[in-house]
């Protein structure tokens, strides 16, 4: 039997990144989908004093919002996961600014239509972004940051927090723990100090 993995991304966060990349190899290998959706940290920090420094990426992460919630009404979770490795790739990992040229070159990659790019401009999307943001941090029980995992019909959380990405044995193993986790309804919270990307 498959088990499906929700896991609810803001598409500018790295550390979110690094835990997708985990996530989108170690899932398949586990027998586990991956049910791919949108959360804002600008949804999140609305109304909040945010410093400086992240002020402009939150703006700039609606464009990317909405073209993801677009393909999220229109096509499947399967398109949401594959427009989120072509974005996420230019943005974390070749260090581009969310543009008209880097979207357009993501909808291309993801197989998406061309035209789909006016969605990211169209505001009518914002209100998919915030319901299923809400259903994010309705799912861990409290104010949560980018990502939200669950497992099967397990608890949600935040996190898993990675840095950097695990591979081979570390990534199985982070595998194994959270499905163990998931399944102990008394889990809450486990927390340390996070460790630089790269």
């Amino acid at each position: 039997m498959t088990t499906t993995v929700r896991f609810w991304f803001d598409p500018t966060c790295p550390f979110t990144w690094a835990t997708s990349c985990w996530l989108r190899e170690t899932a398949p290998a586990q027998g586990a989908t991956v049910d791919w959706r949108v959360m804002s940290l600008a949804v999140l920090n609305d109304g909040k004093e945010v410093p400086e420094q992240y002020r402009e990426g939150m703006a700039l992460s609606w464009r990317p919002l909405r073209l993801l919630a677009a393909t999220a009404r229109a096509q499947d979770s399967a398109a949401v996961g594959a427009l989120y490795a072509a974005i996420g790739t230019r943005i974390h990992e070749q260090g581009r600014k969310v543009d008209d040229a880097l979207l357009a070159e993501a909808l291309e990659e993801a197989g998406l239509p061309a035209d789909g790019l006016a969605a990211a401009d169209d505001g009518s999307y914002d209100e998919d972004v915030r319901t299923s943001h809400a259903e994010a941090q309705e799912q861990v029980g409290t104010e949560s940051g980018s990502p939200v995992l669950a497992i099967g019909d397990g608890m949600a959380w935040f996190g898993p927090v990675v840095a950097p990405v695990p591979t081979g044995q570390a990534a199985t193993d982070l595998w194994q723990g959270l499905v163990a986790l998931s399944s102990v309804g008394q889990f809450s919270e486990l927390k340390r100090g996070r460790q630089p990307l790269h």
